[in-house]
């Protein structure tokens, strides 16, 4: 995937922030109701985007009742989503909704502070990793990530993490996601990340 649409797809991922943002404004009802109607909404809608048969059967019935600029608008917006979708990604769970389920779990199970920084690391980090290595990475690793991208993440994260766990959480949590986003954990890093670096960060503050 080019840098540019890169720069989309992660520029969508990084939507996912209104998920603490909301948590901070409105607590973590709010938060929950958030990601909980956000993952039943990409559940319902996920099976228009994978099975083109099913999408093209329901455009060709929204043909007859829909205004040609809307339809257009509609044609266009299909057109970028495919644009940045990830090859694996064309014929299975898409990241969005590993994200949601992961954000729910995390809102609901864990403290606020973790949570939070849990979902931000996961967010920011990985923007910053993808955008970082494709820019400016020149030491790679056998599975395409870079050095470059790795430290980023890395760099974020313990800044992410400091004001709300402390340095020595930060440190810690920042590894593990670190390691997690570089292997790609199933079955997805949008989901074993944020569980990865929540979990860990609730351990260490537990001892």
């Amino acid at each position: 995937m080019s840098i540019k649409k890169e720069l989309k797809r992660k520029a969508l991922h990084v939507t996912g922030l209104t998920v603490p943002l909301v948590y901070c404004l409105f607590g973590r009802e709010a938060a929950l109701s958030l990601t909980g109607i956000a993952f039943f909404l990409f559940v319902i809608l996920e099976p228009f985007r994978i099975i083109e048969e099913f999408r093209d059967s329901i455009k060709r019935r929204l043909r007859i009742y829909v205004d040609d600029d809307v339809f257009e608008r509609m044609e266009v917006l299909e057109r970028q989503i495919d644009e940045i979708t990830r090859g694996h990604e064309r014929e299975r769970v898409a990241a969005h909704i590993y994200f949601a389920a992961a954000s729910f779990i995390l809102v609901y199970f864990f403290p606020a502070n973790i949570a939070v920084g849990a979902i931000m690391v996961a967010t920011v980090g990985d923007a910053l990793a993808a955008i970082i290595g494709k820019s400016m990475g020149r030491h790679r690793f056998s599975n395409g990530k870079s050095l470059e991208g790795s430290l980023a993440y890395l760099l974020s994260a313990v800044l992410i993490l400091a004001p709300l766990v402390g340095l020595e959480g930060a440190l810690v949590g920042a590894a593990v996601g670190t390691i997690v986003e570089f292997y790609n954990l199933p079955p997805d890093d949008n989901f074993s990340n944020q569980l990865a670096v929540g979990t860990v960060l609730y351990l260490v503050s537990s001892l």
